[in-house]
C-alpha cells in the first residue's frame, strides 16, 4: 500500500505543472510538437533562395536543435543542451519563426539593397 502511494507521488512529481511564465502553459506533448515545428521550419525555408543569409543561418540553427531533440529523451536535458529556455518557450520561438518565414520571402530580404549604405556604416568603435 505504501509503495503504491510512493509510486503515485513520484509519477505525479515527474510532470511539470506550470512553466512559471504568465500566459505560457505547460505543453502536454512538447517533444513531438517541437520536433514537428522544427521540421516544418526546415521545409518552409526551402522557399527562400539558397544564398539567403537568413535561410542559411536559420537552417543551421534549427537543424542542430532538431538533432538535439531527436537524440535526447529527457526534456530537461533538451532544455539544457539548447540553452534557450524551457521547452514551451522553444515551442513558442519555433511557432514565431514559422510565421516569420513567409514575411521574409514577401519582404525580399535576400535581395540586394536598392541604395548602397554609406561608407563605414557598419564600422563601429574604431
Amino acid at each position: 500500500m505504501q509503495f503504491s502511494v510512493l509510486l503515485r507521488q513520484t509519477a505525479t512529481s515527474a510532470f511539470k505543472k506550470t512553466t512559471g511564465l504568465c500566459g505560457l502553459p505547460v505543453h502536454p506533448n512538447s517533444k513531438p510538437e517541437l520536433s514537428s515545428l522544427y521540421n516544418r521550419i526546415l521545409h518552409s525555408l526551402q522557399q527562400l533562395p539558397e544564398q539567403s543569409a537568413y535561410r542559411q543561418s536559420t537552417h543551421k540553427l534549427v537543424s542542430e536543435r532538431l538533432n538535439i531533440v531527436a537524440t535526447t529523451e529527457d526534456i530537461a536535458a533538451i532544455e539544457q543542451k539548447i540553452n534557450a529556455g524551457q521547452i514551451e518557450e522553444l515551442i513558442y520561438q519555433a511557432e514565431m519563426e514559422l510565421k516569420l518565414i513567409p514575411s521574409i520571402e514577401k519582404w525580399k530580404a535576400h535581395e540586394a539593397l536598392e541604395v548602397a549604405p554609406p561608407s563605414g556604416q557598419w564600422q563601429y568603435f574604431k
